[in-house]
């Protein structure tokens, strides 16, 4: 194993490339895009460097460094990464890497666009690395600063708007997490995550803390009803901040059940897994049903999200119900699993949607539908591009839309029938809202003159899309590595489900 700290240069190489790029970019603006870039690329090749030395065969923490923070409170910086963190650091740094090329065009400030994404890159990575839980919710609060900034400086007409409900909704959830890691602390005398993970804590105190957690982490998500932030954001917000919000940001709420939720209070988890499993199953179905209204095409894609990631958090707490069910955890481990294969595929699908529609706006400027039509006479390559995203949006076999959403279905039929029978109506409502959106941007007779005079991909836009492409089919049809490389901490956080914690 490396022992030079990987870590701490993927979390900080980027910030530091962020103030070179500020520096560097009111004397010499041409050279703010490549250093942004070349800064990307260099945390892309170190996050290949750590799969490379990582262990799939143990659920220990890997890669760890730890110093002294703040002596007094016992605090430490501490870093480390299992099978959950490291696919989304990997994701991260891809997503980074395509967000500065995506961005290459931004002619308004360019120095600062780069470096707010340069320094929310390093910030991402901070949150799935930290081991100790006051870093973890330092790095969760910081990375709110450049996403505020990203959509109140380059966003749409109404970015101060979204920005404000952005702000405090994900703030106001945040709080109920720091009062909960406080009382932790209080008890433990120690912030460290691993510490927490075997704090023996009564059931009205695990409950408690349970609902903090589950407020925190459910806005991040978004789960519904605390979801109506996020399509505000999405539509105010530069395609660059809808990409990295979509692809990475809604997953932080979801490793947070997985790092602190589940292993932390188990037996709260298992009390209350029925009103997690139902407000998933009605962000399924009833999102997908508001996605299939709307006619705007970024807001048909965040509610979409909102959709898709009920699968995330259907799949982490269909456990308890197939141990009540069954008496044994058989299939369990499948949902967990799914739940994360769910994650990673729904950062690229996601991406690969809000891109698409960046292409078209960048050249019509309107993400309504019906501003469209023949789209696909005009700009064919980029009509397979974004069919095939769209597609494996509705959960496409062969695609990495199709995997974790199966996944997390077989699962469910190991817990109840009807969640999953209510589970799988999202692969009608995704065929009906993709499908038509599809038709009508895309197919039929050229809409108008601004279509017929739309020019096909340039070659920025050909690398992004034909590398988010070349992942969601690699997910889709070879899964196993990426399943591989989390399924040593599926099972340990499995053996931590199982065990009480109650005093």
């Amino acid at each position: 194993m490396l022992d030079w700290p990987l870590l701490s240069l993927l979390i900080w190489l980027p910030i530091v490339a962020a103030c070179v790029v500020a520096l560097v970019g009111s004397a010499q603006p041409g050279l703010v895009r490549p250093l942004a870039l070349v800064g990307a690329l260099v945390v892309l090749g170190l996050s290949v460097v750590l799969y490379l030395g990582f262990d799939t065969g143990t659920s220990a923490y890997q890669f760890q460094e730890k110093a002294p923070w703040i002596s007094a409170f016992n605090v430490y910086y501490h870093l480390g990464v299992d099978g959950f963190a490291l696919p989304l650091i990997m994701l991260t740094a891809l997503i980074g890497v395509l967000v500065i090329i995506g961005g290459w065009g931004i002619k308004d400030r360019v120095h600062l666009y780069m470096a707010a994404f340069l320094v929310l890159e390093g910030l991402m990575v901070g949150v799935f690395a930290a081991m100790d839980a006051l870093l973890f919710y330092v790095f969760f609060e910081a990375m709110l600063v450049p996403m505020f900034l990203i959509i109140g400086i380059w966003g749409g007409p109404n970015r101060i708007y979204a920005t404000i409900k952005f702000f405090l909704f994900t703030f106001f959830g945040s709080v109920f997490m720091l009062i909960a890691l406080i009382w932790m602390y209080l008890q433990s005398g120690s912030f460290e995550i691993t510490d927490l993970h075997s704090l023996p804590i009564d059931l009205h105190a695990q409950i408690l803390i349970f609902l903090a957690f589950l407020i925190a982490f459910a806005v991040k998500i978004p789960m519904w009803p605390v979801h109506t932030w996020l399509p505000d954001a999405h539509v105010e917000a530069p395609t660059g901040g809808s990409v990295v919000l979509a692809a990475v940001m809604l997953k932080i709420g979801g490793y947070g059940l997985v790092r602190f939720s589940l292993p932390i209070t188990p037996d709260a988890a298992a009390a209350l897994d029925w009103l997690v499993i139902g407000l998933s199953l009605v962000a399924i179905t009833y999102i997908g049903f508001v996605a299939l209204a709307q006619s705007d095409m970024k807001k048909l894609i965040a509610y979409s999200s909102i959709s898709h990631m009920g699968f995330v958090t259907l799949g982490l707490f269909l456990a308890f119900a197939i141990a009540r069910n069954s008496g044994e955890l058989k299939g369990a481990g499948l949902g967990m699993s799914g739940a994360m294969v769910q994650m990673i595929s729904h950062g690229f699908i996601s991406a690969a949607m809000f891109s698409a529609v960046g292409v078209l706006y960048d050249r019509a400027h309107s993400r309504e539908i019906k501003s469209y039509g023949g789209v696909a006479n005009t700009m064919p390559w980029f009509a397979v591009f974004a069919v095939l995203f769209f597609m494996a949006n509705s959960g496409l076999p062969g695609t990495s839309g199709f995997v974790g959403e199966f996944m997390v279905i077989i699962a469910a039929f190991h817990a109840n029938f009807w969640f999953a029978f209510v589970a799988a109506t999202t692969l009608l409502l995704g065929a009906a809202y993709s499908l038509w959106l599809v038709k009508r941007v895309f197919y039929g007779e050229v809409g108008n003159q601004k279509v017929a005079g739309l020019k096909d991909l340039t070659g920025r836009e050909w690398v992004v899309l034909t590398t988010l492409a070349a992942f969601i089919l690699a997910v889709g049809v070879w899964p196993f590595p990426l399943i591989e490389m989390m399924e040593a901490s599926v099972q340990d956080l499995m053996m931590h489900i199982v065990e009480s914690k109650l005093k």
